[in-house]
Formats: structure tokens, sequence, C-alpha cells
């Protein structure tokens, strides 16, 4: 298989409000940056998003490193908490609702189709590739406000 390593981070002006995410795949000399957002969503759900679009657009199956600044998803993931959700029927542990999970449905298809292997990196620190993808993510709901007559 491949290796290819993905980076991903999600940001959020409000929580609910607009949202983007941001990815960047590396393939050898390759590289590949992704952006998009949402009117109305959360950060929670940019960070997912990020990662399944960047999981999505690779065209067979992969040995995937995946770097993100988001717990959220690297210990969802990780410590099978969203496995656990799924096979609960996306109930948690503490009888509540799951979050998210048409997003967590869709990244554990993915993860069951490439090798996927996780690493948590510090936000807005020194990693470029993970402040790049946070600018990415951050032009999205920019742009997402400017559009809908709000300020930036």
């Amino acid at each position: 298989m491949k290796k290819v390593t993905l980076y991903t981070d999600g940001a959020c002006s409000g929580n609910p409000g607009p949202g983007g995410w941001g990815a960047i795949l590396l393939y050898g000399a390759h590289r590949r940056e992704m952006s998009g957002g949402e009117a109305s969503t959360t950060n929670n759900r940019m960070e997912l998003t990020g990662v399944i679009r960047g999981l999505e657009a690779l065209k067979e199956p992969c040995t995937v490193e995946l770097y993100s600044d988001s717990k959220y998803v690297i210990d969802a993931l990780e410590k099978g908490w969203a496995k656990s959700w799924k096979a609960r029927g996306w109930v948690k542990g503490d009888k509540k609702p799951a979050l998210n999970p048409d997003l967590w449905a869709r990244l554990l298809e993915l993860c069951e189709r490439h090798q996927v292997n996780l690493h948590w990196v510090k936000g807005h620190a020194d990693n470029p590739y993970n402040n790049r993808c946070d600018e990415l993510a951050v032009a999205q709901w920019q742009k997402l406000k400017e559009d809908s007559g709000g300020p930036a």
C-alpha cells in the first residue's frame, strides 16, 4: 500500500456558526491542499469533515499517517470510543446520544478501507502543515461570514 501523510484541521466562528476545514495530503513529492466549509456548523463537525475529505480523496487503499490537533477525533478513534458508540446505536457510555453520528459512521468506513495511524499535534504551535490547515479552515469560515454580510 502507498504511504500517505494527511494533515487536517477544522475551525468555526461561533459554535455553531460558519465553519471551515482544511486538509493537506502528502505523497512523495506531491502535495494537495483541500478546503471547504459550511454556513452553520460546529468546530467538531469541521474537524471530522477535514479528515473525511482527506481520506475520501485517496483513490485506493493506503497507509495513512493522520495528523490532527483535535483530541475529539484522535481520542475517539484511538481509544475505540467511536466504534463503541456505533455498536450501541450511537449512544455513549453515559447513555447520552453520540454527536455527529453521520460523520463518525463515514469516518469509520474510511478507516476500514485505509490503514490509519493516528498522531495528535499541538494546535497553533510549530507544525507548518497543521498551521497551514488552520489557515485554510479559517479562510473558509471567513469567506462564508463575509458572504452572509457579517463581519469577518
